[in-house]
């Protein structure tokens, strides 16, 4: 063999590892070009469907459980309906400015305090109108009860776009104890 030979030999062994080198890092390159655009799309993808999905699903959520309060905290009603007092305790809730249309029922939490309870009391509701109509509530006694009153219940209101009162009515012929403490919690229009 020549030299030139000998260099021409080096020079395509040379060449030909330089070029397997480079071909062998384009195909990285694409590989993890490839590996890179079908993460990113499947990050995307999976993304804007579960944040798609949340959020259809949150919508039906807030929708059945929209609540309009209306006190803050627990409501004491002391009573006493014997002799010489009224036979009749009507304890009135004004309502702001509320349209009760868009709820189903009205929620509470009511109880009657230690070993005074009244057993019957009536809930009535009022709007602009002047339309007063009530539900007879039974079983008040010293342990919470939660009650979920339909607004379909009240059936001597047709507008229900302006409530304006929310009573609880004692009267002494339908109570069990004639003096006591009651305690109203959670009240609220609810959907």
């Amino acid at each position: 063999m020549t030299r030139d030979d000998i260099y021409d030999h080096l020079a395509k062994v040379y060449i030909g590892k330089k070029s397997q080198t480079k071909d062998q890092k384009k195909r990285q390159f694409n590989a993890w070009l490839v590996i890179n655009i079908v993460i990113t799309v499947f990050i995307f993808a999976s993304s804007f469907y579960g944040l798609s999905a949340f959020l259809v699903r949150r919508g039906n959520v807030l929708q059945d459980r929209i609540i309009y309060a209306l006190s803050n905290g627990p409501i004491r009603i002391s009573y006493n309906l014997g002799y010489p007092y009224p036979p009749v305790k009507r304890f009135v809730l004004t309502v702001p400015q509320v349209n009760a249309n868009r709820y189903k029922k009205l929620q509470f939490a009511i109880r009657g305090l230690d070993k005074e309870y009244p057993g019957v009391l009536r809930v009535e509701l009022r709007n602009r109108k002047n339309e007063v109509s009530s539900v007879m509530i039974e079983g008040v006694f010293s342990s919470w009860k939660t009650l979920d009153l339909s607004l379909e219940q009240f059936s001597g209101i047709s507008d229900w776009s302006q409530v304006s009162e929310v009573s609880f009515v004692l009267e002494s012929w339908n109570t069990v104890m004639k003096q006591g403490v009651i305690l109203i919690d959670d009240l609220c229009f609810a959907s």
